[in-house]
């Protein structure tokens, strides 16, 4: 049985149907049936296209088109709305122009097959009935069945017409009643998902004058199979709620970026408008949303804004290094209006550069962040330090008795009109103290400070009553579960702290 090739490209037969066949082909890639196109995009993936058209609207029931919607609409949020005309009945029609399409639904009808001679470039045609798409296409060519494959032989197939189910593009058709005809406003409102849009924030940090440059882009991307011309957009930093049933219908993002880096939530209001628990970021200008495009919007730039470089280790209750533990490098600065970045900041990633010798930016590192309202206070990881260590090490370990743990029982005084003494004692039956020995290394040449932070120390309700009986530096009690030590190491030097604990466990 001869076997032919079906190229790739015999959709290029295509355009000769739609001459004949539809209006002329698009050639302007900025021609559009949309209207006035508002969008306002989500943190979810979801996004609310509103289009304004200007259509004539026949008096009682017609149907009226609209080409260009997204080909993931979410028909059942639909909403329309015309001066003197309500909605019947609305069609999506998803099905789009495609040559694998095309052939699927021509299965049955007859298309012309056209062959070019390689050595001759001459080209012969026969009219075949297309049988089968099922894993390749079958054909029938008079009394012979062929199945069109790569063969190295080019052939492209002809259709008489464009199928009525397909579209060149997405469309959207409702059935309206009309008190009257003319041309009017008519507006379509519906949610679709394939919109999103994140922030991205490169910042350069300038050691030696403690600041950083800060700009902040708007990231988005447009997979819903349609570009959105000139739309007045909006974003919102936040996900509204949705139905279980929609969340499974349709796809979701991957979840924003969990909360890293803050230390302290700021309780400033940054002035932006907002819509119920949500803050909005206005597109300045109209911008064009091409589908399967990434574009950039800058949203944020400030200059000279105080950071300092943070070194950083957090110990876990007993831990014993087996070898020094390089400590985190952050950088911390703040987002309040005085002295900060001065906005609320959606979530995103901050990239830090930091220049070199020569004068240039070097990438040093980069680090999540939620929503972070403004006045907050960061201390964003960018990596290991590469010259400074600490060795967490359980130095001494024993188990003490009832009268050596009472011997350091604390007192409460109650004051509430009068004094009242109240001792505590209690009688557990194991008590232990504990001498940690933390080694701190510094190979720069100078000295440096590092956040050096012990954690499980709250046991609950029945160990709770811990006690820091020695300590080589002063600490601070962060909360019940941690406490924190600045540790100065000096300039190629060594520092060791110990800190002796009493506890029930």
């Amino acid at each position: 049985m001869k076997t032919y090739r079906l190229l790739a490209a015999f959709g290029a037969a295509l355009p000769l149907v739609l001459l004949a066949t539809a209006a002329p082909a698009q050639t302007d890639p900025d021609e559009t049936a949309q209207g006035d196109v508002s969008v306002t995009i989500y943190n979810n993936g979801q996004a609310l296209v509103q289009d304004v058209r200007q259509l004539p609207i026949a008096q009682g029931r017609s149907r009226i088109e609209f080409p260009d919607v997204s080909a993931q609409i979410r028909p059942e949020t639909l909403s329309f709305a015309a001066e003197g005309a309500a909605i019947v009945e609305q069609n999506f029609d998803f099905d789009l122009l495609t040559p694998a399409k095309l052939m699927e639904k021509a299965i049955g009808q007859t298309v012309t097959l056209v062959r070019t001679n390689p050595a001759t470039g001459a080209e012969t045609r026969e009219r075949a009935t297309v049988l089968s798409t099922a894993g390749g296409v079958v054909v029938k060519i008079g009394d012979r069945i062929e199945v069109l494959r790569d063969d190295g032989l080019p052939v492209r197939a002809v259709f008489d017409r464009v199928p009525p189910n397909l579209r060149a593009r997405p469309t959207l058709s409702v059935t309206v009643e009309s008190d009257r005809g003319g041309r009017r406003p008519a507006s379509i409102r519906y949610l679709t998902p394939g919109l999103g849009w994140s922030a991205d924030y490169v910042s350069l940090y300038d050691e030696a004058t403690g600041a950083i440059d800060m700009q902040g882009w708007v990231t988005l991307t447009n997979q819903t199979g349609t570009t959105f011309h000139q739309a007045d957009t909006l974003l919102v930093a936040g996900s509204p709620g949705s139905a279980g049933a929609s969340s499974r219908r349709y796809p979701q993002p991957p979840p924003p970026p969990r909360r890293s880096g803050m230390v302290r939530p700021g309780t400033e209001s940054s002035g932006r408008e907002q819509v119920g628990e949500f803050y909005l970021y206005p597109i300045e200008d109209r911008t064009t949303i091409a589908n399967n495009q990434t574009k950039q919007v800058s949203f944020l730039d400030v200059q000279g804004v105080p950071a300092r470089k943070v070194y950083a280790r957090t110990v876990g209750w007993l831990a014993n290094d087996d070898a020094p533990v390089n400590v985190s490098s952050e950088i911390a600065f703040s987002s309040s209006r005085q002295g900060g970045l001065g906005d609320a900041l959606p979530a995103g990633t901050v990239r830090f550069y930091q220049r070199d010798s020569q004068g240039t930016p070097q990438f040093i590192g980069e680090s999540a962040i939620g929503h972070t309202p403004m006045g907050s206070e960061l201390s964003l990881r960018t990596g290991d330090a590469f010259d400074i260590f600490v060795q967490a090490e359980v130095e001494r370990r024993e188990e003490i008795t009832s009268a050596e743990w009472e011997s350091s029982a604390r007192y409460r005084v109650i004051r509430d009109g009068e004094v009242v003494e109240q001792l505590d004692v209690e009688r557990p039956k194991q008590f232990y103290r504990t001498t940690m020995r933390y080694t701190l290394t510094n190979a720069k040449a100078a000295p440096v400070e590092v956040d050096l932070v012990q954690v499980g120390l709250d046991r609950g309700w029945w160990g709770n009553d811990y006690r820091i009986v020695s300590e080589d530096i002063p600490g601070e009690q962060l909360n019940a579960d941690r406490r924190k030590w600045v540790v100065p190491v000096p300039a190629e030097g060594e520092r060791v702290v110990r800190v002796t604990y009493e506890t029930r466990y």
